[in-house]
């Protein structure tokens, strides 16, 4: 059965096994993998079962003993839970006491004051000193401010500047304008990953039919599912190159198709296109845009646009600008993410990349096209209206 003409699924098979992976490696539980990826815990732990199935000599071990691992695996989840709680000091615990009793001081509503002294290992008398001394009631703001600071900078990945910064602080009801928050940034320590120019891969001397540009630089759209754009890249690893191909819808920003290969075939950019129309189903008409490769002007490409009726569009030659919100995504991706990783095996980067797109890309990062929301609570705002 080819392609374009299979059952289509919600997921790809590629999706569930890197869902499962996560879940599986990760050290939080499965409910909160499931909610990471906005998925049915059910519908995770079914995958789970299909995808991860036990060893054979772990089906022959006597039923108590399998009995006594799911026991254990409860009790660890739990644990997992309360050491959670506690991730909310990370970066505190090496700071200056000024700092630690700001941190004592947001979380006293929550937490015994006694049991926050103990665990930032200061005194009570210290704490209580500081609570009380004549310092401005600016320095003491900018004290706590400095905590929470450092909180956002770390959800964000080290990626927010000072736009973003003042935008989850607003999110929590904090005004502070984006100059003070370059100065506490300062006094933190810390610095928003910039970007470097990345060279695109397209091979565009075929001879297979060219699409005309009937996006033209069009990138702001007031409805989803009706405009996607696609591109493709290569990540380094030591086993070689692992090439990703996306597909964006332009509403939202959201990555709604991935397929990861070590070959960069038609194949590749079919998969990553048939998930996006697997999952969200557009209807007739939509408008596919991307460069001139030969992969998306193959046969096997238009034959899946023909059945799904899907209207190509294509760059002009040699010019990126054409398609610069896949050009973006991939700047991103490359300078929050992959440059800054050696990946061992193309494995070990399929699955940070999985994690990135599902998980930090499309449901928390912050999007400027979405006066700063994340492509999926862009999505949600904008049904509600």
């Amino acid at each position: 059965m080819s392609d374009q003409t299979k059952k289509p699924n919600s997921y790809t098979s590629e999706f569930k096994e890197s869902a499962v992976k996560l879940a599986v490696e990760s050290d939080q539980p499965i409910a909160q993998t499931a909610r990471d990826l906005g998925l049915n815990p059910n519908t995770l732990h079914t995958w789970i079962s299909k995808y991860s199935k036990p060893k054979t000599a772990i089906e022959r071990t006597d039923e108590h003993i399998y009995d006594e691992v799911k026991r254990l695996k409860k009790e660890l989840a739990r644990v997992t839970q309360e050491r959670d709680l506690l991730k909310k000091a990370t970066g505190v615990l090496c700071e200056g006491n000024a700092v630690k009793c700001a941190w004592i001081a947001k979380h006293s509503e929550d937490f015994p004051v006694a049991v926050l002294c103990q665990f930032m290992n200061i005194s009570r008398s210290r704490y209580y000193e500081w609570f009380n001394s004549p310092n401005t009631e600016r320095a003491k703001e900018n004290e706590q401010l400095l905590v929470i600071l450092k909180t956002l900078f770390q959800k964000g990945r080290g990626t927010y500047g000072t736009r973003r910064l003042k935008k989850k602080f607003a999110e929590q009801g904090i005004v502070v304008s984006r100059r003070r928050i370059g100065r506490l940034m300062n006094r933190a320590g810390v610095v928003c990953k910039t970007r470097k120019k990345f060279k695109a891969t397209t091979d565009s001397k075929h001879t297979q039919p060219i699409a005309p540009n009937l996006l033209d630089r069009q990138f702001t759209v007031s409805q989803p599912d009706r405009y996607y754009v696609g591109d493709m890249t290569y990540i380094a690893t030591q086993e070689g190159w692992l090439y990703l191909a996306v597909v964006i819808d332009l509403f939202s920003r959201k990555v709604v198709g991935w397929s990861m290969d070590s070959r960069m075939q038609a194949q590749l950019v079919n998969e990553a296109l048939l998930m996006a129309i697997w999952q969200r189903k557009p209807g007739k008409g939509l408008l596919w845009h991307t460069d001139r490769g030969s992969q998306y002007a193959s046969d096997s490409h238009r034959a899946i646009l023909k059945a799904h009726h899907v209207i190509q569009s294509m760059s002009r030659k040699g010019n990126c600008w054409d398609n610069s919100v896949s050009e973006s995504f991939f700047h991103t991706l490359k300078t929050e993410l992959t440059h800054h990783c050696q990946f061992r095996t193309r494995e070990e980067a399929k699955q940070a990349i999985f994690e990135y797109i599902e998980v930090f890309y499309n449901r928390e990062r912050l999007h400027s096209a979405n006066d700063y929301l994340s492509p999926v609570d862009y999505e949600i705002q904008q049904k509600a209206v």
